[in-house]
């Protein structure tokens, strides 16, 4: 077998449809299915069975599918170690981040770090906080970015930034809660944060009007005049169209969101991973989100 057949396995008990995988592979679907017959043969076995719902795995397929993960990180640690036995920061890093870390933060980051190792590759998977800090806990990644800290593994904090309530028109926090309001999926504690704000400061639940999947989808709908959102200020800090109230709590102090990064002490064994640690230890994140307050 090839290193992209077990690629191929991965992906297709992902996806559970042919079309999809082929798609996300960049193949035809005649290609993958050629292959995918081709594994079968080498195996002598059936590994998926197919209907009108897609395709499901058998139990020999299933055997094969966790052996390709195994065979696969096993693959990746032998290139990062050779590439490596010189203690050249080089190899690939492999990142997990949340969606709004990635579009905002994660490619500034790497830009910089670019600049002094050209050498270094990365592997960037985006996911929810709880899943990323998983992930790095069981060691599947190298570094996380999150935005909630579940206490999992080493840690290190970067940066808080202010939320604020966002909205097309002027508004007063008296107003607040007879204005529809625009809301975004995010990890439960972050939405517990808000909410406990919420309770100390109105005696009513939210006028909620849309929910979308996105912050930056949010931050659209609210720049239309859709209605309110309570976000990250850094999202509409130059945006002179839309109006900004600071969550401030009833102490006085501005309700934040912390940006952490994740990562495992074994990890630093690798100089590529202790460089990146290093690099992004003593990185100036005022240069990425700036002087909101």
């Amino acid at each position: 077998m090839e290193d992209r057949d077990w690629l191929i396995l991965q992906e297709l008990y992902r996806m559970k449809n042919i079309t999809k995988a082929a798609q996300e592979l960049y193949m035809s679907q005649p290609a993958l299915t050629s292959r995918l017959q081709h594994i079968e043969r080498e195996f002598n076995v059936r590994i998926v069975t197919r209907s009108t719902k897609g395709i499901r795995f058998t139990q020999e397929g299933e055997y094969l599918v966790k052996k390709s993960s195994d065979l696969l990180e096993e693959l990746a640690a032998i290139k990062n170690e050779v590439h490596e036995l010189d203690n050249a920061v080089a190899g690939t890093i492999e990142i997990g981040a949340s969606n709004y870390f990635t579009l905002y933060t994660l490619p500034t980051l790497l830009e910089q770090f670019q600049k002094q190792h050209p050498a270094v590759k990365y592997l960037v998977t985006t996911d929810w906080s709880k899943n990323i800090s998983n992930d790095i806990y069981q060691q599947k990644l190298h570094i996380g970015f999150v935005s909630v800290d579940y206490g999992y593994t080493t840690k290190h904090m970067l940066y808080d930034e202010p939320y604020c309530i966002a909205y097309k028109k002027p508004f007063t926090l008296d107003e607040v809660p007879e204005l529809p309001r625009i809301d975004y999926l995010s990890d439960y504690l972050l939405k517990a944060q808000i909410d406990r704000w919420w309770r100390e400061n109105f005696n009513k639940p939210p006028i909620t009007s849309m929910q979308v999947g996105r912050l930056e989808s949010c931050k659209h709908m609210v720049s239309h005049g859709l209605g309110y959102s309570i976000i990250p200020y850094r999202l509409v800090a130059e945006e002179k169209a839309i109006h900004t109230l600071l969550l401030t709590e009833k102490s006085g102090k501005v309700l934040t969101r912390t940006s952490w990064m994740l990562y495992n002490d074994s990890s630093l064994n690798m100089p590529t991973v202790k460089a990146f640690v290093d690099f992004v230890q003593g990185y100036d994140f005022r240069h990425i989100i700036g002087e909101n307050r």
